[in-house]
C-alpha cells in the first residue's frame, strides 16, 4: 500500500497532490542550482585561466626583450644616446641596475632622483640566482606592472618592465559581457532543466498510470508476467526499478495473505481445544456426567488444555524468531547437542515404540545453543511422531569439508511429493487427522526453518511415501 501511495503522490492521483508538484519542482530546482552553480564557478575559472595565460606571456614577452638587448649590446646604444634622447612613451621600460643597487640606467626616469634598488624581490632574486620576476599593482591607477630582471657578466641587472592592468580591472572590463553571456545560460539552463525534469519524470508516471489501471482492471492478479506494470520496451532505462517493484509488491501481497492465513489458522487452532474444553466444562456443570465421564471430561479438559498451551508457546517462539534482534552465538559441537537430544527423546521414541540411535563424530557449528536443541527437538519429535510402529529413527552428525551436517532419517509414513515443498508453512498438516492426535501443532518445521535461515544453513528433504522420510541440515563448519 505504501508503494502505491508513492505512485500515486508522484503521479498527481492523490488527494494530497501538491506533494507530487513539489517532487517535480525540487528535481527542477536541482537542476536549475547545479547549472546556475557550474556557468558562475566555469566564468570565474575561465577569467583567472585568461589572467594567468596573460600573465605568462608578459613574463615571456619581457624575457625575450631582455635576451636581445643583451645579445646585441643595446644597452651601450642607450647609454650614449642619453637619458634625455630616450622614447619616454614607449610603454616598455629598461633598467640597468649596478651591483650596489644603485640605478645606472633608466629610460623612464631620472636616475639621480631614483633610490636604491636593492631590496627589490626581482633584483635580489637575479643578483642570488641570475634571474627573477615580480608583479606589483598600484592600487590608485588599478594596474599591474610586470618586471623581469637578469645578472649581465659584468655583475649588473638588466631590468625590464611593462604596465597592464590588473586581475581586477580585467574583470571589470569583460563584466558586462560576462554579465550577458551567464544571463543567456542560466536561461538556456531553465529550459533545459525543465525539459530534463519532465524527461526523467515521465516514464516513473506513466508507469505509474499503468500500474493503477492495471489494479483497477484486476490485472495485478497476473503480476507473474508483469501485467498491471507496463510494457518493459516503454520502460528501459527503469527495468531495475521496475523489477524491484515488482518483487517489493509481491512480498507485500504474499505477507498479507500469510498473515491473513496465519490469523485464520490460529484462530481455528485455538478454537478447536477450547471448544472441547467449554462443552466438557458444560456437561460436568449441568450435572448429566456420571462419576466415571467427569473423570474422562476432565482428561479431555487436560488434554486440550495441554494442547492450548503447547500452541501458544509455539505461537509465542516463532513470533520471537521472526523478530530482528540479534543472537548470541557461540562455538558448540553439535555431535554433543544430538547425543543429549536423543536421550531426552528416548522415553518419547519407546512410548511410540520407535527405536531412536545417535551416530556421528565431534563436528563444531557457530549458532545460538538454545535454538540448536530446539531444532534437534523438533526434527527428532516429527521423526518419532509420523513413523510406524517398530520403526526406527537414526540421527547422525558429519564434517564434509566446511559443512556440518546433521542427518535425521526415520521409517515412518513418509511425505507425498506435492506436499513435501509446502511442510515448512505454519499449520501446515500432511495427514491433520494423525496430528491431532498426536497432539502436534503444525507449528514445528516452521520454527525450524527459521532456526535453519538465522544460521546460515541449508535444508533438504528426501521422502517417499511407506519408505520414510530424510532431513539433512547443512550448515557451516568452524574448527
Amino acid at each position: 500500500m505504501g508503494l502505491e501511495m508513492d505512485f500515486r503522490i508522484l503521479n498527481g492521483c492523490a488527494p494530497n497532490c501538491t506533494r507530487g508538484i513539489k517532487v517535480k519542482k525540487k528535481i527542477y530546482l536541482n537542476l536549475v542550482g547545479v547549472a546556475i552553480l557550474a556557468i558562475l564557478s566555469t566564468m570565474v575559472l575561465i577569467t583567472l585561466t585568461y589572467y594567468d595565460i596573460f600573465q605568462k606571456q608578459m613574463f615571456e614577452n619581457l624575457t625575450s626583450c631582455a635576451q636581445l638587448i643583451r645579445r646585441y649590446d643595446l644597452l651601450d646604444e642607450l647609454d650614449n644616446a642619453g637619458a634625455d634622447s630616450l622614447d619616454r612613451s614607449d610603454d616598455m621600460r629598461i633598467t640597468l641596475i649596478g651591483t650596489d643597487g644603485q640605478v645606472v640606467l633608466d629610460t623612464q626616469a631620472d636616475t639621480g632622483e631614483m633610490e636604491n634598488h636593492s631590496g627589490r624581490p626581482e633584483i635580489r632574486k637575479a643578483l642570488a640566482e641570475g634571474e627573477g620576476q615580480a608583479v606589483r599593482r598600484s592600487r590608485t591607477l588599478d594596474r599591474s606592472t610586470f618586471y623581469y630582471a637578469v645578472r649581465l657578466g659584468n655583475g649588473t641587472v638588466l631590468r625590464v618592465a611593462r604596465e597592464a592592468d590588473s586581475i581586477y580591472s580585467i574583470f571589470t572590463g569583460v563584466l558586462p559581457t560576462l554579465v550577458m553571456i551567464t544571463c543567456i545560460l542560466i536561461l538556456v539552463s531553465l529550459g533545459l532543466a525543465h525539459f530534463l525534469t519532465g524527461k526523467l519524470i515521465a516514464p516513473i508516471e506513466r508507469l505509474a498510470e499503468n500500474m493503477l489501471e492495471g489494479e483497477e482492471d484486476g490485472e495485478r492478479k497476473d503480476s507473474g508476467n508483469g501485467a498491471g506494470f507496463g510494457e518493459k520496451a516503454d520502460y528501459e532505462e527503469l527495468t531495475p526499478f521496475i523489477e524491484m517493484i515488482k518483487k517489493q509488491h509481491q512480498d507485500i501481497v504474499e505477507s498479507a495473505q500469510l498473515r491473513q492465513e496465519f490469523t485464520a489458522n490460529v484462530t481455528h487452532e485455538l478454537k478447536t481445544p477450547l471448544t472441547a474444553i467449554s462443552g466438557y466444562a458444560e456437561l460436568i456443570e449441568t450435572g448429566m456426567a456420571s462419576e466415571q465421564d467427569v473423570v474422562r471430561f476432565a482428561t479431555g479438559i487436560h488434554k486440550s488444555a495441554n494442547r492450548l498451551l503447547t500452541l501458544i508457546n509455539d505461537i509465542l517462539r516463532l513470533s520471537e524468531l521472526d523478530s530482528s534482534q540479534e543472537m548470541p552465538v557461540e562455538r558448540l559441537n553439535l555431535y554433543q547437542l544430538a547425543t543429549a537430544s536423543v536421550e531426552m527423546m528416548g522415553l518419547s521414541a519407546r512410548k511410540h515404540q520407535v527405536s531412536l540411535e545417535i551416530q556421528g563424530e565431534d563436528s563444531f557449528v557457530m549458532g545460538n545453543k538454545q535454538m540448536l536443541e530446539e531444532l534437534l527437538y523438533n526434527l527428532c519429535d516429527n521423526a518419532i511422531r509420523y513413523n510406524n510402529e517398530n520403526g526406527s529413527v537414526k540421527v547422525e552428525v558429519t564434517s564434509a569439508g566446511k559443512q556440518t551436517v546433521l542427518t535425521v532419517q526415520d521409517t515412518g509414513i513418509g511425505i507425498p511429493k506435492e506436499h513435501q515443498e509446502r511442510i515448512f508453512e505454519r499449520f501446515y498438516r500432511v495427514d491433520k487427522s494423525r496430528s491431532k492426535q498426536t497432539g502436534g501443532t503444525g507449528l514445528g518445521l516452521a520454527i525450524v526453518k527459521h532456526i535453519i535461515s538465522k544460521h546460515n544453513a541449508d535444508i533438504e528433504l528426501q521422502s517417499e511415501v511407506g519408505r520414510g522420510t530424510t532431513v539433512r541440515v547443512i550448515f557451516p563448519a568452524v574448527r
